[in-house]
C-alpha cells in the first residue's frame, strides 16, 4: 500500500475537496485518514453560547441559585 499527502478543504457539505487531482487511475477504492488542526474546535464563545442554550442548565436561572453579586470576590488582574 502507498501513501500520498496533499491538501484539500471540507466544504459546506461535509464533503473533502482536494486541492489537486489524485495521480492515481479511477475507478478504485482508497482508504482516507483526516488530519485536522484543533483549531478547529469549538472555541470558548461558541461553547459558552451552546452552555446557555442548553436546557440541562436551566436550573441555574432560578432565583436560589442566584448566590453572588458583582460586589463579592476580588478583582483578578493576569500579571502573566
Amino acid at each position: 500500500m502507498r501513501a500520498l499527502e496533499m491538501g484539500g478543504r471540507v466544504d459546506e457539505n461535509r464533503r473533502l475537496v482536494l486541492d489537486e487531482a489524485l495521480p492515481v487511475q479511477g475507478p478504485s477504492r482508497v482508504r482516507v485518514i483526516v488530519l485536522f488542526d484543533d483549531e478547529a474546535e469549538v472555541d470558548e464563545a461558541e461553547w459558552l453560547r451552546a452552555a446557555a442554550r442548553n436546557p440541562t442548565f436551566d436550573f441555574l436561572r432560578e432565583p436560589e441559585e442566584d448566590v453572588y453579586t458583582a460586589a463579592d470576590g476580588k478583582p483578578f488582574r493576569d500579571k502573566g
